[in-house]
């Protein structure tokens, strides 16, 4: 799936899901919704997060630069509000480190929750210490210059799935996801009916339970030719 990358544009009156909708969606966790959704919408494992046991969720507001090029990331604080996390790529790859200590600081100021990018990030002992969470394909030194046009709040592609400005982002040890905006309030739902689900299947396994049979998994071993033997049938073949 991929999105078009379009630059010079400056998109400047997104719609945002409902502020509850995001908060609910963003205690569930990346692992959940990704499920919930039918296992789509993952970033992918390229993107992984620079600090120990931070989830946030936001609303996307999306970046796409050139490599070697941060001037677009610049644009987007002004377009940044509270409760927003910036989604960052560039039109080829590209791992400077485009983003640091500055920019938390000016996104921090107006409320960003944090930031995921396919690039790479610099500062990262002063960011784990501001707090300001970040989600990147590399930790680099390499600075880069603010030379060539991209856009902000166009539909770009992260890794492994498309994110248009709005999209609600959720993020934590387990990577980032994507849920796409109009479908947020069906995704809570089916996120609410999978917790309800494993916490029953939590309080069975407290109890001795086991999960072939909870979810039914010995028909499926049998269809597939799985037999059970002891520890000499299985020796002497």
């Amino acid at each position: 799936m991929t999105a078009p990358n379009r630059t010079g544009f400056v998109v400047t009156d997104i719609e945002r899901a409902d502020a509850a909708t995001i908060d609910a969606l963003g205690a569930h966790g990346v692992a959940t919704v990704h499920e919930a959704m039918g296992r789509t919408g993952l970033v992918g494992a390229s993107v992984t997060p620079i600090q120990d046991g931070t989830r946030v969720s936001g609303s996307a507001v999306t970046v796409l630069n050139w490599p070697g090029n941060n001037l677009m990331l610049h644009a987007a604080v002004e377009q940044c509000s509270e409760g927003d996390i910036v989604v960052a790529t560039t039109v080829s790859p590209a791992l400077d480190g485009s983003f640091g200590e500055l920019f938390a600081t000016a996104l921090t100021r107006r409320g960003v929750r944090g930031l995921v990018t396919t690039g790479g990030v610099r500062d990262v002992s002063d960011l784990r210490e501001m707090g300001f969470p970040v989600w990147s394909a590399a930790v680099s030194a390499q600075g880069t210059v603010k030379a060539v046009a991209g856009s902000v709040n166009v539909p770009i592609t992260v890794g492994e799935t498309v994110v248009r400005a709005g999209d609600v982002i959720i993020a934590d040890d387990d990577g980032v996801v994507c849920v796409p905006r109009e479908e947020c309030a069906a995704v809570l739902t089916a996120s609410d009916a999978r917790v309800a689900t494993e916490a029953a299947s939590r309080a069975d396994y407290q109890g001795g339970g086991l999960s072939l049979d909870r979810n039914n998994l010995r028909p499926v071993l049998a269809d597939l030719g799985v037999r059970y033997v002891t520890e000499r049938e299985f020796t002497e073949g």
